[in-house]
């Protein structure tokens, strides 16, 4: 099994193919126009993986660097799942040195909660404390 290069420099991310899947086939964005998935990411620190030269897994994080983060947009394509690319997608997001001493590190899912589960992440300790405004359908025409 060859490795998953993973990578911050925005310069290697495939735009499109990040564009394709999230407003194809992920379950949070379909529809998502591709001006809003670069203007994501141009406000994000991101994690590209590669296979040979392939676009194949992604993750964004939302942060000041110092409080607060919320992990978004993980996805590893369906036909490299199961090969522990989203533990090794993982692995490299919380280890990466500004994403050290936050107070709060959130993300929302409906799926893969064994994988963030093994990074620290579960059910807020007092749901009762957060609030949200959610529109899951803003992308759709």
């Amino acid at each position: 099994m060859p490795p998953l290069m993973i990578s911050t420099d925005k310069a290697e991310l495939d735009v499109p193919a990040i564009h394709h899947f999230l407003s194809t086939q992920s379950t949070w964005a379909i529809g998502i126009p591709l001006v809003t998935v670069q203007r994501a990411i141009d406000h994000s620190l991101c994690f590209g993986g590669r296979l040979d030269g392939r676009h194949v897994a992604f993750a964004r994080v939302v942060s000041d660097y110092a409080t607060f983060a919320y992990l978004v947009d993980v996805y590893v394509l369906e036909e490299y799942r199961g090969r522990g690319y989203s533990k090794r997608l993982m692995e490299a997001v919380m280890a990466h040195p500004d994403l050290q001493g936050l107070r709060r590190f959130m993300l929302a899912t409906s799926t893969a909660h064994g994988l963030y589960a093994r990074h620290g992440f579960s059910a807020p300790l007092r749901p009762e404390t957060l609030m949200e405004r959610n529109f899951p359908d803003i992308y759709r025409c």
